[in-house]
């Protein structure tokens, strides 16, 4: 157990899972937009600026919770504080190193949502406050980054322009990304109220945010229908969001009585990469029953 307990914090703490699901977020938008996932330097930049901008937000953090940190993952990221800082200086070089492989115009694309993640992490506003601690905006700003790099950076890289579906999957994707990250803030209600922070579990109680969290899954639900209506999502895909949608209703009902934040950085982060599987897993499943379908009907 100890081992296993030391891999699942080096996953989580290093900032790897994070990571992964910010490149499978990216990826599943190459799927629903072109059929298939492919490594590219796009990808590459949004898996290491994501490994260092969680590792500094983790660093910075500690300096927001002191009475927390010899409890939780407060007391895990504070005993490995330096190895960490060694991630983000990797990652930091990674990022560079893909960002200078993007086109210029995908370059300029992505200086908006970087700049709004840089001050999401780092202490820049007066009285070191970052944007995260200005009291009902961080979830607002999470959920603008994570669509606007996880779909129109992609789609972007692909040489597609606005459209109608692209609107809908820019919204779809930031309803997903408010509803999961609803449960972080229930989860950190006593350490914002140290800083002085106002959430939307402060403001409405965590039911009611559950319920916000719920109605935003229905909302993605809608607007994945729409874009299956006009035939820019295939049924596999559809379904995968679906199926996803509904799991992610399962562990956000759970959300306020479950208090270790392996459910939280494993489990809900985790919806992220689970929704990229289910979309890529189902879509190669209708596909190949598809192909074997026809083969069948050609033969006989």
């Amino acid at each position: 157990m100890p081992l296993i307990r030391a891999i699942i914090d080096f996953i989580l703490y290093s900032n790897l899972w994070i990571a992964l699901a910010a490149a499978s977020m990216a990826a599943q938008t190459q799927i629903l937009l072109c059929g298939r996932a492919c490594p590219t330097p796009l990808l590459g930049f949004i898996f290491f600026a994501t490994l260092f901008l969680y590792a500094a937000h983790r660093i910075v953090g500690l300096e927001k919770a002191q009475p927390f940190l010899e409890k939780g993952r407060f007391f895990v990221i504070s005993r490995f504080r330096s190895h960490i800082m060694a991630y983000a200086a990797v990652a930091a070089i990674g990022a560079a190193f893909f960002f200078f492989q993007l086109p210029f115009r995908l370059q300029l694309a992505s200086v908006a949502p970087s700049l709004i993640a840089l001050g999401y992490v780092l202490p820049l506003l007066s009285g070191r406050r970052r944007l995260r601690d200005l009291s009902y905006l961080k979830i607002f700003l999470i959920a603008i980054a994570w669509s606007w790099i996880t779909v129109l950076l992609p789609a972007l890289e692909l040489g597609m322009g606005w459209s109608i579906p692209m609107i809908v999957m820019l919204l779809e994707r930031a309803f997903f990304i408010f509803a999961i990250t609803l449960p972080f803030d229930i989860r950190d209600l006593e350490v914002d109220a140290y800083n002085q922070v106002r959430t939307l579990p402060a403001l409405l109680g965590s039911r009611r945010t559950k319920m916000l969290a719920l109605f935003c899954l229905l909302a993605m639900a809608a607007l994945s229908g729409l874009n299956r209506h006009v035939d820019a999502y295939s049924a596999g895909a559809f379904a995968g969001i679906l199926l996803s949608g509904l799991i992610a209703c399962v562990l956000i009902f759970f959300s306020d009585r479950v208090k270790h934040d392996y459910y939280f950085s494993g489990l809900i982060d985790g919806l992220m990469v689970l929704q990229f599987g289910l979309v890529w897993g189902l879509e190669q499943f209708i596909l190949c029953g598809v192909v074997q379908y026809w083969t069948l009907e050609a033969y006989y």
